[in-house]
């Protein structure tokens, strides 16, 4: 296995949904007298990238060279947003801010150290392909790699990714996906996706209750798309590896789960950093596989160091 600080040698480019993670934290030792619901006494709010953000911050925290490609309201948030990545030495040229558009924000109430509620502010996002290819054109070819991290707000469309997956092939760049059920289909022809069981499940109309389920279903799904590998994430369980027609099954290495929140974001992450330095699909997956084990232990939308992997 190569040494983690190649990590820092590589260049990564990350497209997808921005979406700001916001923390209100505080403790309930009574009723509200207007209505039979708990009162939350603040005592800390906080913010974190979230969605393809906090794919760019795992990124980062790894050493890598990262560059940000996504859409944010031309608000406070949004501003918020951009600052806070540039914090962590993510390039966010290629990030715009759209009038009208209010930034996507995940606030969750958390009292005890339990979620009471998530409040979700998401607006429709006008199609802002135009924009997002122009800005791919101009950094694309210095790319080593490229995650298309789609959660469905609005950024990926399929005019989008029929352009971004095809150039990026033609240049011989990694291309790495966690998809959304609309449009996995047009995911073909990429180097690997990263689906949870669910998610697979749902793309392919086919169970991943059991591990024969999971093997069926991801051979299947890998045939269909014409791509080179496939992960399925299965929490507790681990993960489901394709590649080849093969598949290898990776038994979870968390210890204790305290938080599932990014989990995924992690995992393709240090997925993608490994396949760009050197590292085989299976050894990717497993030190994914380890970072993710990290991460579940900790609160709310987390990340992975080198030094934390390296130990």
């Amino acid at each position: 296995m190569l040494k983690l600080d190649n990590f820092k040698k590589k260049r990564i480019l990350v497209v997808g949904d921005i979406i700001l993670d916001r923390f209100i934290t505080g403790d309930v030792h009574r009723i509200s007298p207007e209505a039979p619901v708990p009162v939350l006494k603040e005592s800390i709010e906080s913010f974190k990238a979230g969605g393809a953000a906090n794919v760019a911050v795992n990124l980062a925290e790894l050493g890598v060279q990262t560059f940000m490609c996504g859409a944010v309201g031309d608000d406070y948030y949004g501003n918020f947003s951009i600052s806070h990545l540039v914090d962590y030495g993510i390039t966010t040229s290629a990030v715009t801010s759209v009038a009208g558009y209010r930034t996507t924000i995940k606030t969750r109430i958390i009292a005890q150290k339990q979620q009471m509620i998530r409040v979700d502010r998401e607006d429709p996002l006008k199609d802002q392909s135009a924009d997002i290819i122009k800005s791919i054109k101009k950094m694309l070819d210095k790319m080593d790699a490229v995650i298309i991290a789609d959660y469905g707000k609005g950024l990926i469309t399929k005019k989008l990714l029929a352009y971004l997956i095809p150039a990026a092939n033609k240049l011989g760049k990694i291309i790495t996906v966690d998809p959304q059920t609309e449009h996995f289909m047009s995911y073909k022809k990429v180097t690997c996706l990263t689906p949870n069981h669910n998610e697979a499940a749902a793309a392919s109309g086919m169970k991943t209750e059991t591990d024969g389920d999971v093997k069926t279903t991801g051979l299947s799904i890998l045939k269909k798309l014409g791509s080179k590998s496939l992960i399925i994430t299965r929490g507790e369980k681990g993960m489901a590896v394709f590649e080849k027609g093969k598949c290898t099954l990776i038994q979870t290495q968390a210890r204790e789960v305290f938080d599932v929140t990014g989990a995924g974001d992690t995992v393709i992450a240090v997925l993608t950093a490994a396949l760009c330095s050197g590292m085989t699909l299976l050894e990717s997956a497993k030190l994914a596989n380890k970072a993710a084990a990290i991460v579940v232990g900790k609160s709310g939308t987390a990340t992975v160091s080198q030094e934390e992997l390296e130990k």
